[in-house]
């Protein structure tokens, strides 16, 4: 039986437009903008396409959308300088650092730096912190993407076993603290995990965010299981390449009850996340 495809483009459009109608009902009810600032420093190209990304999606969702592009040889104080100067501003209610950032850049140092008020990435400890204890937070745009998408098949999560891979600060740490929210039986698998295959195979619903092409196949994972697919790579196959995730998507689709596609899945909401962010610090703001 063939899984449900979980359709993150169509998901994450709901969303975006959400959002724009919330935003038009703050400029009317309040005579806010919702602005989010993006800072940009050098040219690596996959930033730049991801940057205009949200550009775009931020000035179409009625959104004032700030774009700081800075040269790679930018020092670190120029950087918290700036950030510094968008915490201050009124008009600015989220900022975005877009990592990875050059190696003369402590990006730890740049995270602390930004008000956890206007922290749409979710990255400041204040608001780690804050998830971790189950208070109100910016929750990390990847990781809530998720948990949205796997909403979307159970509205109710509360008592499945759950197993999210990898323990990566972005995706994987928030992914489990986010899941422990809902009242999910928690496993956060990782490199020194004994038998990943055995550990895998309890999940009902599985969260993949490890970064190896294919590595989770249709034998790890228990049928009937929700399988949420963060990875992409971009893997060789003859004389072309095409994007995989960390699933091995045809094996694995004829097992599980429903999955996301590479593209098409997590990927779309994750700027539909980052807007929505953005819109909840505005109104959170001081009018």
């Amino acid at each position: 039986m063939a899984a449900h495809i979980i359709d993150g483009r169509a998901i994450a459009q709901q969303l975006r437009r959400q959002v724009a109608l919330e935003v038009q009902q703050l400029r009317q009810r309040r005579g806010v903008t919702p602005g989010l600032a993006v800072i940009l420093v050098g040219e690596d190209p996959a930033s730049q396409v991801y940057v205009a990304t949200k550009a775009k999606q931020t000035r179409e969702a009625g959104m004032l959308s700030i774009e700081h592009q800075l040269p790679a040889d930018t020092s670190q104080d120029r950087l918290l300088q700036l950030i510094a100067e968008l915490n201050q501003r009124q008009d600015v209610h989220g900022i975005l650092v877009q990592l990875p950032l050059p190696k003369h850049i402590a990006a730890t140092r740049v995270i602390e730096a930004i008000d956890p008020a206007k922290d749409v990435d979710g990255f400041h400890p204040i608001n780690v912190g804050r998830l971790a204890t189950g208070a109100k937070a910016f929750a990390p745009c990847t990781p809530t993407g998720c948990l949205i998408l796997a909403k979307s098949v159970s509205c109710n999560l509360a008592g499945l076993e759950a197993v999210v891979i990898g323990r990566s600060n972005i995706v994987g740490k928030p992914m489990a603290q986010l899941l422990l929210n809902e009242n999910c039986t928690l496993t956060l698998a990782h490199s020194h995990t004994r038998d990943l295959p055995a550990v895998v195979r309890r999940a009902d619903l599985l969260v993949a965010a490890v970064g190896r092409a294919e590595l989770v196949k249709a034998s790890w994972v228990k049928p009937g299981a929700i399988v949420i697919d963060v990875g992409i790579q971009r893997l060789a196959d003859g004389n072309k390449t095409r994007l995989v995730g960390d699933v091995a998507f045809t094996e694995v689709a004829a097992v599980a009850s429903a999955i996301t596609p590479v593209p098409g899945g997590v990927g779309p909401m994750t700027v539909a996340c980052l807007l929505q962010n953005t819109l909840q610090a505005a109104q959170d703001a001081r009018s």
